[in-house]
């Protein structure tokens, strides 16, 4: 029997995994900066702290998270090319919320049987997205486990390390009644509440154009998750002061927003306020889904919310005028949050 023969035959194909490396190199070494200093072939990769010496107190932000049943989408329509934004996107907006910029990213892919072109595909664009916001893709795992998951399909997780001086973190502390709040908008589901999404649409065709979606559902599903580090940056650079931030993944409106808000304080959102990608009002018509449980799953356009003082808030707008929406306020009460108008 020849060399890893036994191997294949249980399901892992060596020469793949073998030839992985090679495939994806340019692309992840596109994303290397000078404080990397390990390469593909290190079993772990290494980047250098020296820049940290310039801040006061830094303090190191890391955050884990995936594209979840995204991928299912992703193969149904034989389409890889942009779900590592997804990936990307979504991890560095998580730790935008806290004040904190990129430094690194590792990514995770895993399925059954790896697929070398579709592997590459999610790498590249992982490496695209990586050199767009300035964090470099320091290294990732490849998995092959037939019998753990279904033949077909693949898992994508990433994690991302970033850096904030401590003075500037993040965390709602100074959020008060009276605040605002502000939208930047989603341009469709991201990367959260695709099982619900999947479940109401899976018999229709995702290749046909929709009138209503402007596009097909196919497309609507797969937009990339938005990535909001320019324009928050922007906004602090132009001396904004943001009081919280809120990113709106799993969970929705109703779990995520209520995650930055003090004891002794609500929001109150005014439907109507900022634009609802259509995709969303199919769902809801199709799959007969309850409002509220429209915003207990999904963004229903509000991608990342800010909160900023009534002065602020005319100053952020006037900045950003065709990108940020006025949709709300901060009141007194408990953590939670109303929706006016959510059954209009």
């Amino acid at each position: 029997m020849k060399p890893a023969e036994s191997y294949a035959r249980a399901g892992v194909d060596l020469e793949v995994a073998r030839r992985i490396p090679q495939r994806i190199a340019a692309a992840v070494r596109s994303t290397h900066r000078p404080e990397v200093i390990s390469d593909l072939a290190a079993f772990a990769g290494l980047y250098r702290a020296d820049a940290l010496k310039a801040m006061k107190e830094p303090v190191l932000v890391a955050s884990t998270d995936g594209v979840g049943t995204k991928v299912k989408v992703a193969a149904r329509l034989g389409r890889w090319e942009t779900i590592g934004y997804d990936l990307v996107h979504h991890c560095v907006n998580d730790i935008l919320v806290h004040g904190a910029r990129p430094l690194f990213f590792l990514d995770y892919i895993a399925a059954a049987r790896i697929d070398l072109e579709v592997v590459a595909q999610i790498v590249e664009s992982v490496a695209a997205a990586c050199r767009a916001v300035g964090c470099a893709l320091l290294g990732g795992e490849t998995a092959e486990m037939p019998g753990i998951y279904v033949p077909g399909e693949l898992d994508l997780v990433g994690t991302i390390v970033g850096v904030v001086e401590r003075h500037r973190i993040r965390d709602g502390r100074g959020i008060r009644p009276g605040d605002r709040l502000l939208a930047l908008p989603s341009n469709g589901l991201h990367t959260n509440g695709y099982s619900l999404a999947r479940k109401v649409l899976e018999n229709l065709n995702w290749e046909r154009y929709m009138p209503e979606l402007d596009t097909s559902i196919g497309e609507a599903l797969l937009a990339p998750h938005r990535c909001y580090l320019e324009p928050v940056q922007a906004l602090e650079e132009a001396g904004i002061e943001i009081k919280g931030l809120a990113h709106i993944t799993g969970g929705g409106v109703m779990e995520n927003l209520p995650r930055i808000l003090p004891p002794g304080t609500a929001a109150i959102l005014h439907r109507g306020t900022w634009p609802e990608p259509p995709i969303f009002s199919l769902i809801q018509r199709l799959g007969a889904v309850d409002p509220e449980e429209m915003f207990r799953v999904f963004n229903m356009g509000l991608g990342m919310i800010l909160v900023v003082s009534p002065e602020m808030a005319e100053r952020a707008l006037a900045l950003r005028p065709s990108e940020l929406f006025a949709v709300g306020e901060i009141t007194a009460g408990e953590p939670t949050v109303h929706v006016q108008g959510i059954h209009g």
